[in-house]
């Protein structure tokens, strides 16, 4: 209930974009009939009077209604038309730019209006611009929607990656990595099921994945870990914790109700089969070589993520090892410390991204709005003799979809 007010002021933000809005609705429905007219009014404000009505109780309504699909979809798609409607708004305001110049001649130059086709003192709206927000939003919008059907459409991304001082007995070395599953939003066992299949089909020998198991708090993974527990590989199933792992986003009633969650949350772990590596490392020996696997919590340099990551802890026994993998479940890491202070990390593997969930992936072309933020956002990056990998996500959050960036299983073999 304490965050009523940041509702209150979302939904005085979004009934003053639909009076704007408004206006292009008019303005492209100006010749069509009465009848048509009030259809097509009617149910734009019926549409956006629902919309508000329910951000003002959506507090009141998810304290009451704690399901995955009112959590998921009905918060989605109330981001959505408000995302929509704001992106139309750049259309809008171009035109009103371009009307606002023109009555500004006019005035200033009253001869000049028949020259510039201006014949009253009401300049009507571009219907051309109108057109191009209204359009341009409700694609994005649908687009939007088409993507509640990606969300366990699940990619298997096969990278080989070439090191010079990788120890001979671990060459074709197959790992499967996954990342950030967030079980608290599923809602499909059987899809979930179906992409634990797809990492078995690889016959991985090591298995890492890289953070945020739950979105919040332990309970979320209980029902899915007869699911991911037949996962197995012969050199072992190592994870570490991401930024969700802690709860930090929860209003525990006490720090000691925190604790306890991330102490269970960390059976879980065990539970599942998988090692957790807290600021650690261990060594993985084949053949009779050895290369060393170092895990550390969650370390963020990006958006006041935490820093509970601690490579002094977990670096130190690795010197002696020709080949180092690190899993950190935050990219931005990488160009903060992991370049910068030790060199020899040959692989750093991470998440958190998520692409956005949203995004185009094109053979020559790569973009997704959170490249703003993160310089590496998903899939391989170089430095040197240094490598990078960022997994897409197996699961989603916040938005219960994926549109162009779709959910990653990824298979590394190391030539």
């Amino acid at each position: 209930m304490r965050s009523t007010s940041f509702w209150w002021i979302i939904a005085a933000i979004m009934l003053a974009l639909d009076f704007y809005v408004f206006q292009a609705v008019k303005a492209v429905s100006f010749n069509a009939s009465e009848r048509t007219k009030n259809i097509i009014h009617y149910t734009y404000w019926i549409v956006s009077a629902v919309t508000i009505i329910t951000v003002i109780l959506f507090p009141y309504i998810q304290s009451l209604n704690s399901s995955k699909f009112f959590r998921n979809y009905v918060f989605a798609v109330m981001m959505g038309l408000l995302i929509a409607k704001i992106i139309a708004i750049v259309f809008f305001l171009i035109d009103d730019g371009r009307r606002g110049i023109l009555w500004t001649v006019k005035k200033v130059m009253p001869d000049s209006g028949s020259q510039l086709g201006i014949e009253e003192d009401n300049i009507p709206r571009s219907v051309f611009l109108s057109w191009m927000g209204l359009g341009i939003g409700t694609t994005l919008f649908g687009t939007l929607l088409y993507g509640f059907s990606n969300k366990y459409n699940y990619q298997v991304k096969k990278v080989s990656l070439a090191f010079e001082n990788l120890p001979k007995a671990f060459k074709g070395l197959k790992i499967v990595h996954i990342s950030d599953i967030h079980s608290g939003s599923f809602q499909d066992t059987k899809a979930v099921d179906h992409g634990v299949d797809l990492i078995i089909k690889e016959n991985a020998d090591l298995i890492l994945f890289t953070g945020d198991l739950v979105n919040d708090r332990h309970t979320e993974i209980l029902e899915y870990i007869p699911v991911f527990n037949k996962l197995k590989a012969p050199l072992g199933i190592y994870s570490t914790l991401g930024n969700h792992d802690y709860g930090d986003y929860v209003a525990w009633d006490n720090e000691a109700a925190k604790t306890d969650n991330l102490n269970k949350l960390k059976q879980a772990h065990k539970d599942l089969g998988w090692r957790l590596l807290m600021n650690e490392h261990v060594v993985l020996e084949k053949g009779g070589e050895k290369i060393a696997l170092l895990g550390i919590e969650n370390w963020g340099a990006k958006g006041r993520f935490p820093k509970y990551g601690k490579m002094k802890e977990a670096y130190p026994g690795t010197e002696q090892y020709p080949f180092k993998i690190l899993m950190s479940h935050d990219p931005s890491h990488w160009d903060a410390q992991v370049k910068t202070e030790y060199p020899d990390i040959d692989l750093m593997l991470a998440g958190h991204t998520h692409g956005m969930q949203f995004g185009v992936e094109l053979p020559f072309f790569k973009f997704s709005p959170v490249q703003w933020m993160y310089k590496q956002w998903a899939g391989l990056y170089e430095d040197g003799k240094q490598k990078l990998y960022v997994n897409r996500g197996f699961g989603f959050i916040g938005y219960p979809g994926r549109v162009g960036i779709l959910p990653e299983i990824t298979v590394i073999e190391l030539v």
